[in-house]
């Protein structure tokens, strides 16, 4: 499939993830059957910590509460972490397995080893793609796309509502 220059901005980030994250999950699959590049940003927060509450695995992997609630359920359903009582009744800490401990050693390779791919990758494009997508990221943490397209909304010509109506 070819990114066409008219491609939305979605479509081609979503391209771009599936081309970058399609081919680390036919890596990881060949070296552990269940491990998905979904499960990294939670697993590296955890390496650095004995163990860790969703809210702060949240916090640490830059990722929704949802997000990180969903991604420790997968990973405790194929027993890489763990639950143990925090000392907050209403939390639980996180901690990997045993099993998930393992797998560091692997997994330390793999990350290497992406990180280099990915500076090789960006060392032929005309721009830093890490540069280009941080200062997005920032321009929406600081102005929602949300806000952008309504005051364009404003602009330009009213929309139709759902039965066709303006």
């Amino acid at each position: 499939m070819n990114t066409r220059h008219a491609d939305g901005l979605g479509t081609q980030l979503r391209r771009l993830l599936e081309l970058l994250d399609g081919d680390l999950e036919t890596i990881y699959r060949e070296r552990h059957p269940v491990y998905t590049p979904r499960f990294t940003p939670v697993v590296k927060a955890l390496t650095a910590e004995t163990s860790l509450t969703i809210k702060e695995i949240a916090a640490r992997s830059n990722v929704s509460h949802s997000a990180a609630s969903q991604t420790v359920s997968k990973l405790k359903s194929h027993g890489l972490v763990d639950t143990l009582p925090a000392r907050d009744q209403r939390s639980k800490r996180i901690c990997l397995t045993e099993s998930g401990r393992a797998m560091l050693p692997m997994l330390n390779v793999l990350w290497d080893s992406t990180t280099a791919a990915a500076r090789e990758l960006e060392a032929e494009l005309s721009y830093s793609l890490s540069a280009i997508l941080t200062e997005a990221i920032e321009r929406l943490e600081h102005r929602s796309f949300q806000d952008r397209i309504e005051s364009q909304v404003k602009i330009g010509a009213r929309v139709p509502d759902a039965e066709g109506v303006a």
